[in-house]
């Protein structure tokens, strides 16, 4: 363990190792297996008899059920191996996605999506983790933006594919690039030497913990930001079909990775420099005019305006929240402020589907953007009010203290 930190410090001048790439590629792997799946589920599900409502639910239930595992692999990625659980995690992503391919029974399918999210949860807190434990800690920021940029480009370029074999062969054949996804990231993984033992400070920690308080804003500013993402992962092709649009839908997330790619290597000495303000300001403008360009959009090229406005908010936010989270945290508390922030993306995970399947059951398809416009500003609110209580409790606690030290004397 004092060995695993001693090598990491000794190398703090490279931003790239064997170990890194490795974990990178794992990382694409294992965000694609699920990824692939996100715009297919609601639509398998329709079509082996699930109304619209149950659609939402079965798109957001493996969301769901990584936000209520994430505190708990939070907290144990700080103690125990991250190859452990990163292992753990990929044979249960594997399991369900296999599952998906021979079920036609709707509890099943919702009881994969349930293991789904075990698995998920596992990953994304491990490899993130295990990533920022091997970054210098001057370039936290650049670092995690390409860890960041690695996710981004799972996250479109396997929606993308998803949708191009369900369209050519069929939903089940997608389902079983999922899984070979999945035992991508098994074998990357197995070829990392330092496989992420907890240092001293982290074994040290005897107390268990669910989250880290001083990371509660960042999470709720994420979770603002992901609910149209993930609205829009999920719906984009009923909507564009329903609206009776010709519009190859396909296109949308390759050119939201691609636009995101330019600008992670464009901005990424700022994630090290500008305050995170700037970065709600920007994520803002570009979430809003997302939401602009989606809704008034009857052609390829204001689908692909959508796509740039979504890299600069959603895509640049994620980068943004999840190194300032490890930041806040401080060394020994990476997993646990790792777990935090993903708390965030689970909620806009699981929402962003559920309130997208209510507005496409429930109300006319032509405000269905509209309402997402509304909880993208609510972000400045919330971050405020909880900046604002996490002052205020640390300075009762600092009185709190002084009394103490005074009752003493």
């Amino acid at each position: 363990m004092i060995g695993w930190e001693m090598k990491r410090l000794k190398n703090n001048t490279k931003l790239f190792s064997k170990d890194i790439v490795l974990i990178l590629v794992a990382t694409f792997f294992y965000m694609a297996s699920p990824m692939l799946l996100n715009p297919l589920i609601t639509g398998f599900s329709e079509s082996i008899g699930a109304s619209g409502s149950m659609m939402g639910i079965i798109g957001g239930a493996a969301n769901l059920c990584s936000l209520l595992c994430r505190p708990i692999v939070g907290d144990l990625s700080d103690k125990i191996s991250k190859y452990k659980l990163s292992f753990i995690g990929t044979v249960f992503v594997l399991i369900s996605s296999l599952g998906y391919v021979f079920t036609w029974n709707i509890p099943v399918l919702l009881l994969l999506r349930i293991l789904n999210g075990i698995g998920f949860s596992c990953c994304s807190v491990c490899m993130s983790t295990w990533m920022s434990g091997l970054l210098p800690s001057d370039k936290i920021g650049s670092g995690m933006g390409i860890y960041g940029t690695v996710n981004a480009l799972s996250m479109a370029i396997a929606p993308a594919v998803g949708v191009s074999i369900m369209n050519r062969l069929g939903y089940r054949e997608a389902f079983v690039l999922s899984a070979l996804f999945a035992i991508g990231c098994m074998i990357a993984i197995q070829f990392v030497s330092d496989k992420g033992n907890p240092t001293v400070k982290a074994t040290s920690k005897s107390k268990f913990e669910l989250i880290d308080i001083n990371v509660l804003p960042i999470t709720f500013t994420i979770m603002f930001f992901a609910i149209p993402y993930y609205a829009t992962q999920s719906f984009l092709v009923n909507y564009v079909e329903e609206r009776g649009m010709n519009i190859p839908v396909s296109l949308f997330f390759p050119a939201y990775a691609a636009f995101l790619l330019i600008m992670r290597f464009s901005l990424k000495n700022l994630f090290d420099k500008l305050p995170f303000m700037v970065f709600m300001v920007v994520g803002n403008v570009g979430a809003l005019g997302a939401m602009y360009f989606l809704f008034n959009m009857n052609n390829t090229f204001m689908m692909l305006i959508a796509a740039f406005f979504m890299a600069l908010g959603f895509g640049t936010m994620c980068t943004v929240c999840q190194s300032t989270a490890i930041i806040l945290a401080g060394e020994g508390k990476r997993g646990l402020a790792n777990s935090t922030y993903y708390i965030g993306l689970d909620l806009g995970m699981t929402l962003g589907p559920i309130l997208g399947g209510f507005i496409y059951g429930n109300i006319p398809l032509k405000y269905f953007y509209p309402c997402f416009m509304i909880a993208i500003p609510m972000c400045f609110i919330v971050y405020g009010i909880t900046k604002f209580l996490l002052n205020k409790k640390k300075k009762v606690e600092e009185i709190s203290m002084q009394a103490y030290s005074l009752s003493n004397r």
